[in-house]
């Protein structure tokens, strides 16, 4: 007992680092193979049957999307005991909405896409340059993020067909900045996102998550599993899109988002149509 109590703490700390850091290791490795052999044996059969037999093959990529991320953070969640996720059951609810979100991880569009088994989303163009998800992406019916050269045609036939899918209570998802915070902080909106709302006039759903980034933080390889975090992805509240001629309401829904973010609450806002009930 004397002899374990005179034992320096710096001689005890590299141990315990390096022991987190193989959790870490293991458990992203893991997740990893889930990613790539999970999706080839586990999912990679009904794809085909999807993309060769489905009467509607984007509703159909887009449930097996749904499902694989589900069973993604599913595995992370038996796998991660430290990570407390909390998902506001109000979300559940939303449909036929153009649903925005800030963006602090790249876990989080997969996330979202768990959550909603009819959506769709915006993406990046440069992922559409990869085989398999490029034919993932197409099958989904899932929007080029800017519509330049090859992609605007896609875009085009992509936003005729919205108002289909929103009355089929589909669901847009949009992280209006962009691309990731680098510091948590909200940062500017692309405009995209609340003139689809306006022009397909639906309401607009605004989640707000919270330590994704803590669990991938950015320019890492590894999860960080070892460290106790929460999780939690809110509902802020609902907006309806004015759907005048006024060029100034776009404008104007950008800035209630930005309230909405600002207060962290949920006032009572009207949402229209079918939106989010």
């Amino acid at each position: 007992m004397g002899h374990s109590a005179g034992i320096p703490t710096a001689a005890i700390q590299p141990t315990s680092a390096w022991y987190a850091k193989g959790i870490d290791l293991l458990v992203t490795l893991t997740l990893w193979t889930y990613f790539i052999a999970g999706f080839a044996v586990l999912f990679g059969p009904f794809y085909l049957l999807a993309a060769a037999a489905a009467s509607d093959r984007a509703r159909a990529f887009q449930k097996l999307n749904h499902l694989f991320y589900r069973g993604f953070f599913l595995l992370g969640r038996m796998l991660m005991p430290r990570q407390t996720w909390r998902i506001d059951p109000e979300i559940k609810k939303i449909h036929s909405a153009v649903i925005v979100c800030n963006h602090i991880s790249f876990i989080d569009s997969i996330l979202l896409i768990s959550l909603f088994a009819r959506h769709s989303t915006l993406v990046k163009n440069r992922l559409f340059r990869f085989p398999v998800l490029n034919w993932i992406m197409l099958g989904a019916g899932y929007l080029p993020a800017a519509s330049e050269g090859k992609m605007a045609a896609r875009m085009a036939r992509r936003l005729e067909e919205l108002p289909a899918f929103f009355a089929a209570r589909g669901n847009l998802i949009i992280f209006p900045e962009g691309t990731r915070s680098r510091t948590g902080a909200v940062g500017p909106f692309n405009a995209g996102a609340f003139k689809i709302a306006k022009l397909c006039r639906v309401p607009m759903a605004v989640l707000r998550v919270r330590n994704t980034d803590r669990l991938f933080r950015p320019g890492r390889f590894l999860f960080d599993t070892c460290t106790a975090n929460v999780i939690t992805v809110d509902l802020l509240g609902h907006l309806a899109a004015d759907h005048g001629s006024d060029p100034t309401s776009v404008k104007r829904l950008m800035h209630e988002v930005r309230a909405l973010y600002r207060s962290g609450g949920r006032p009572d806002y009207e949402a229209t149509n079918a939106g989010c009930a």
